[in-house]
């Protein structure tokens, strides 16, 4: 007798194995505990707060997990502070391959803010070419896809968007794959700095944008209209633009009915999100009710460091928090994905060749041992 997809116990080992996509993750949020330390030392940065390895790491959770975008921000400015030599920049890209490997993520995207990386002296080519070393040495040794988007940061002057995006583009031969605005939202819209994501546009270039994080659904509605954005990173509060009534939805609004409808991929980071402070609890996030309307739903992790996660992790959430199975476990790998700035050929290839026999070779197993006992 064979078992349901849905029926079987997704457990830590088997969420592990099942192969997934990771679209949402910060360079400089994702360090390993034991970097940061052995960088601070090689630089002679002395500002960390502690010099134990399980310390430091529990000081980035806590300063993170405090329910507020700007409070969980503020860990970065040693993760940063670390990240200004090209050794310490291919270091953590290449540590960032090796993570993906062993969470079995078979395409990750990566982002950051190359220019927060110039403080040591380094030039902001010099910062794309060490980071893209390291990725790509991370792809050849561990078999795992990568692209790399460049993020500009919302409270920073239009003109420095303009010269990152000048930058992205100028690096889309050698792995760079998009352009993203990062920060905080509240007095920043997205749109003042539109001269960038028209250059992006005209150059056929790709484009995610955080929205929707911090601010409601306008953010979101100002990155898709005035931005044109491809992917929304978050996008938690577009919730607000539904009628939900005593746990049904009644009506879409007009931006969620586009979203929807145009399948504008969501970049879900669950932890994240309550650490943010973007839902109030896990058991207020919208993460179902964007499954169930069918959203082109992706889930991330946004900074493993900070709110100590994992792929594993966050695939884990959804199944003890919002009950999905492995068939929607299988789905949020596929929307990833779908969703992913590498180009069409790529896509089909990594869905047909290593996430679905993947998931069908787990099925196989499990049934094989359900039939056995």
């Amino acid at each position: 007798m064979t078992s349901s997809p849905d029926r079987i116990r997704v457990d830590r080992d088997l969420a592990q194995r099942m192969p997934k996509v990771l679209l949402h993750e910060h360079l400089d949020g994702g360090l390993r505990p034991g970097t940061v330390l052995d960088l601070a030392r090689e630089s002679g940065y002395e500002g960390l707060p502690v010099g134990d390895e399980g310390e430091l790491a529990d000081w980035f959770y806590r300063g993170a997990a405090r329910g507020t975008l700007p409070l969980y921000l503020e860990g970065f400015q040693h993760t940063i502070a670390v990240m200004q030599t090209p050794e310490a920049l291919e270091r953590v890209a290449y540590e960032f391959m090796e993570d993906m490997a062993r969470d079995n993520v078979v395409y990750a995207e990566v982002r950051f803010a190359p220019h927060f990386h110039t403080r040591g002296g380094l030039g902001l080519d010099a910062v794309m070419l060490a980071v893209l070393k390291g990725l790509d040495r991370g792809r050849e040794q561990f078999d795992v896809g990568f692209g790399l988007i460049v993020s500009a940061m919302r409270n920073e002057p239009p003109e420095l968007s303009v010269q990152l995006a000048e930058l992205a583009v100028s690096y889309r031969e050698q792995g760079c794959v998009g352009f993203d605005l990062a920060g905080e939202e509240a007095g920043h819209p997205a749109k003042e700095h539109i001269r960038a994501f028209q250059f992006v546009l005209r150059m056929n270039f790709s484009i995610t944008i955080h929205a929707g994080e911090s601010f409601g659904p306008e953010s979101i509605w100002q990155a898709l209209q005035y931005c044109g954005a491809h992917r929304i990173g978050h996008a938690t509060r577009l919730v607000e633009d539904i009628v939900v009534y005593d746990g049904k939805v009644i009506k879409l609004g007009l931006l969620a009915q586009y979203v929807l409808d145009h399948r504008i991929p969501i970049e879900v980071c669950l932890s994240s999100n309550v650490h943010t402070g973007a839902t109030p609890s896990m058991e207020q996030h919208p993460f179902r009710t964007f499954m169930d309307q069918g959203f082109r739903v992706t889930l991330n992790t946004d900074n493993r460091l900070m709110s100590r996660t994992s792929m594993t992790d966050e695939y884990l959430v959804a199944v003890e928090q919002f009950g999905c199975g492995m068939e929607e476990l299988e789905k949020l790998s596929i929307n990833g994905m779908k969703s992913a700035f590498a180009h069409y050929d790529r896509r089909c290839e990594v869905i047909y060749d290593r996430i679905k026999p993947g998931f069908a070779a787990l099925r196989e197993e499990l049934e094989r041992s359900a039939s056995a006992s």
